[in-house]
């Protein structure tokens, strides 16, 4: 009877035990019902493979072998998994073994001490000790269950890292082929409107019209002159910060990266799955789910130092004052009993102790309903920007297409003198602007594309190809 009853109470461990807390989502996501270029089919892993740019991906891969902050969650897994054994080893017992030697004088001031005594004496001892703390209340269980949540955790940190990694990259990437693309923009407008400069002077200095037309394209072509240097310093700080993420000195990559190549295409339709499915996806939700398990056995382990702790502890050795008459039979001492220890009195510490570790699993389980609402939301706002700049995209393209016909027919009614120069002006500002904008907008939308695919929380279920 005794003996089934120490087998239960072994077999159970004190304090609440986990359970994954109910949450709920809903159905669909609002922006997919306006847009059928959004499906609930699952999201693809390797997302930035659908931009069909060789050098992305090419960058991609080596960002994830040599980023140092992903080094360094992986050092913080390592760590996590050790700790985990050196938790764990204390389910076991403990064996050490010793061995000793001390020459010692007795004092020639003690009466008790017979005249034949050694003044002077030897004493050699070697032998194992071994203890056991049997855990009766499963409070080291709970230690272990506690640890092996905090592995999960750091493996959900590193899966999270490398999402923010992969986004980064690829949006890094998408800045200096949107500012090329810009560069361009100016450049082609610059060779416009400096014919133009030569154009209005012409006209000047053969009296057909006033010095105010040609000072006026003059300074028109100064303005759009003095865009290209910040264009220039934001390529270059996009590429040293594309660098830096792939773990080398930043200018690493100038020559690389400096040829002007189109901005990545966007795939017509975009899987984005259910919101139930995001859930299980987004690692920053389930790492707090994690740290929610582990904060629930260290409970466990707080409530376990109400009760009482059995241990067995022995020792066998021998020991002698002569090296040379150390034997197994006449030399060996020993030892083996049951320890227990029971706190009486320790001014509210334990209880207190329960107290904190529960308002700590308190927080973390507001924290875990908190990110699951960051989460959606994280979501909703990328379909509503991505889809909002796809309307914005359509209506420039007719723009820029309106504004260049402007200019054409505008320059075409002053050349013939039938109209004021004024107009050219405002046609080519109105085309270099609208031009700029349309740039802006196609780059903008595969960054907003960027931003979705990491709000969903993909990239990190294989291992890159």
């Amino acid at each position: 009877m005794v003996c089934s009853v120490m087998l239960f109470v072994i077999g159970c461990a004190v304090g609440p035990d986990y359970r994954t807390p109910k949450v709920s989502a809903p159905e669909s996501w609002s922006a997919s019902q306006q847009n059928e270029t959004i499906n609930s089919a699952d999201p693809v892993v390797h997302w930035w493979k659908t931009f069909n740019d060789p050098l992305l991906d090419s960058l991609i891969i080596r960002a994830m072998k040599s980023n140092l902050d992903l080094r360094a969650a992986e050092a913080r897994i390592r760590e996590a998994r050790f700790l985990n054994s050196s938790v764990s080893s204390e389910l076991w017992p403990e064996v050490n073994t010793s061995a000793s030697y001390s020459r010692s004088r007795r004092s020639l001031g003690i009466s008790t001490i017979p005249p034949s005594a050694k003044l002077k004496r030897n004493l050699y001892q070697s032998g194992f000790d071994a203890s056991w703390e049997i855990d009766l209340f499963g409070g080291k269980r709970r230690a272990t269950e506690a640890a092996r949540a905090d592995v999960d955790a750091a493996i959900e940190n590193q899966r999270d890292v490398l999402i923010t990694l992969l986004a980064e990259v690829a949006r890094n990437y998408i800045e200096v082929r949107g500012i090329q693309r810009r560069l361009d923009i100016v450049h082609k407008n610059i060779k416009a409107q400096q014919e133009m400069v030569e154009i209005t002077r012409a006209r000047f200095e053969a009296g057909l019209s006033s010095e105010l037309d040609a000072v006026q394209a003059k300074g028109l072509l100064a303005v759009t002159q003095s865009q290209i240097p910040a264009l220039e310093s934001s390529t270059k700080r996009a590429i040293h910060r594309i660098g830096v993420l792939l773990g080398q000195k930043p200018e690493a990559l100038l020559s690389e990266l400096t040829k002007e190549m189109p901005i990545p295409s966007v795939s017509v339709t975009v899987p984005v799955g259910l919101p139930s499915d995001l859930l299980r996806r987004r690692p920053d939700v389930r790492r707090v789910e994690r740290e929610l398990t582990a904060a629930t056995a260290r409970i466990g382990v707080a409530t376990a130092d109400l009760f009482p702790k059995f241990s067995l502890t022995g020792n066998f050795g021998l020991q002698s004052e002569n090296l040379n008459a150390i034997s197994l039979v006449r030399s060996r001492y020993w030892s083996l009993g049951p320890t227990l220890r029971w706190p009486i009195f320790e001014a509210g510490r334990i209880r207190a102790n329960i107290h904190a570790q529960s308002a700590r699993q308190e927080q973390i389980l507001l924290n875990y309903e908190k990110s699951i609402l960051s989460a959606l939301e994280d979501v909703e706002n990328a379909l509503a920007v991505y889809t909002g700049e796809q309307v914005r995209h359509k209506n420039l393209v007719e723009a820029v297409n309106a504004n260049r016909r402007a200019v054409e027919l505008a320059s075409e009614l002053f050349t013939r003198g039938l109209a004021n120069f004024l107009y050219v002006l405002d046609a080519e500002r109105s085309l270099y602007e609208s031009e700029d904008n349309l740039a802006q907008s196609e780059h903008t939308v595969s960054l907003n594309l960027v931003s979705l695919y990491k709000a969903l929380g993909g990239g990190w279920e294989k291992e890159p190809s």
